[in-house]
Formats: structure tokens, C-alpha cells, sequence
């Protein structure tokens, strides 16, 4: 993946993103940075299309959502594989999230979410299958978030 240079307006208006995507217009963070709707609109088409801005998520409470049981998944892939076994992961029906840890044995994080135990052992087993080989299941509890600050309001190189 290719390494762009941001300068301060992009880093402001990922931050603002990170911080509230859903309720932030491109008039709101022109209004910030003092720039038109239009500059702020074509960044960030050009972060996007970068590769640097990749998407937009909702931040789902699966508990209140009426499913208690979000897992993380500790799995080790071999290496020449590991690109290509998260992928497959990522396709395993209740899977919602899966990382690629460069070091260690635990080089594939599944986060996951079921609505029994039954649900959650059919995820292990199908990751298994998959050639994962699950080392740890931990039910998480919750998950804090925040924009980073490296993209923040002040003038950070």
C-alpha cells in the first residue's frame, strides 16, 4: 500500500470523520477549516480513491441489539496463508471483523457474533475448517473508541 502525504486540512477532516461520520457534513468541516464545501468534498473523493479513506462503519451494541455474545477469536494461520485465511474468515457467517496481526502465533484476530453458544462453537468450527487454528475465545464485554489524534484539529506533522 502506497504511503500518502497528508497535509493538515486532510488529517482535520479525517479526524472529524473518525470522531462522527454519520452527522458531519462537508459545509460543517469547511465551516472548521475555513474552505469551501467543495474543497472539502473533493478531498475527500481523493482520500477515498487513495485508498486512504476506505469506508464508512456503524458502531453496532450487539447487546442492546439482543446478542449477548461478541467474541474475539485468537487464531494462528501460517504465514504464506495468513492473507487469504482472514479473507475466508471474514466470510464465515457471524463474523463481523477479522485482523491480520503481523508477529506472534496469534496472527489473526476474529471478532464475532453469535446468538448462543451453539452459534459461537459453529464459528470455531468453521474457522477451523477453514485451516485456523483457534488458540483463545474471549467474550468482550465492550469496545472504546476514538478518533485518532494524529488527525486532530492542531497543526501535527
Amino acid at each position: 500500500m502506497a504511503s500518502h502525504d497528508l497535509d493538515a486540512p486532510d488529517r482535520r477532516i479525517l479526524h472529524r470523520l473518525q470522531h462522527e461520520a454519520r452527522h458531519t457534513s462537508s459545509s460543517d468541516i469547511a465551516s472548521s477549516l475555513d474552505v469551501s464545501a467543495s474543497t472539502v468534498r473533493n478531498r475527500i473523493r481523493r482520500l477515498e480513491s487513495n485508498g486512504v479513506l476506505r469506508g464508512y462503519h456503524a458502531d453496532v451494541d450487539y447487546e442492546a441489539a439482543g446478542y449477548q455474545l461478541f467474541t474475539l477469536i485468537v487464531c494462528t494461520a501460517p504465514i504464506p496463508e495468513r492473507e487469504a485465511l482472514a479473507a475466508a474468515a471474514a466470510e464465515v457467517p457471524g463474523v463481523v471483523e477479522v485482523q491480520e496481526v503481523m508477529t506472534g502465533e496469534a496472527n489473526v484476530l476474529v471478532r464475532a457474533v453469535g446468538a448462543d453458544g451453539d452459534d459461537l462453537s459453529r464459528i470455531g468450527e468453521d474457522l477451523d475448517e477453514l485451516g485456523l487454528r483457534v488458540s483463545d475465545e474471549d467474550l468482550i464485554r465492550n469496545t472504546h473508541r476514538r478518533p485518532y489524534s494524529g488527525f486532530g484539529d492542531h497543526d501535527s506533522a
